[in-house]
C-alpha cells in the first residue's frame, strides 16, 4: 500500500510531520482541527513538503 510523508507549516510558524496513506483526506482533517493535536490549535496549516512512498511503512520512518 502507497503512502505519504509530510510536512505542514502552522500558523504560528511551526512545523508538524505526519505520515498517512490518503493524503488528500488527511490534509482535509487537518484543516477542519480534526488532525493531530499540535495543528488544531495552530490553524490554519499549509502543506510545505510531501514524498509518496511505494510502502506505506517506509512513510513512517
Amino acid at each position: 500500500m502507497r503512502g505519504w510523508m509530510y510536512i505542514l507549516k502552522c500558523a504560528d510558524q511551526s512545523y508538524y510531520t505526519g505520515s498517512t496513506n490518503n493524503l488528500k483526506l488527511r490534509l482535509q482533517q487537518h484543516e477542519a482541527g480534526l488532525g493531530a493535536r499540535h495543528t488544531k490549535t495552530r490553524l490554519p496549516v499549509k502543506l510545505v513538503y510531501y514524498e509518496e512512498f511505494d510502502r506505506i511503512d517506509d512513510a513512517f520512518l
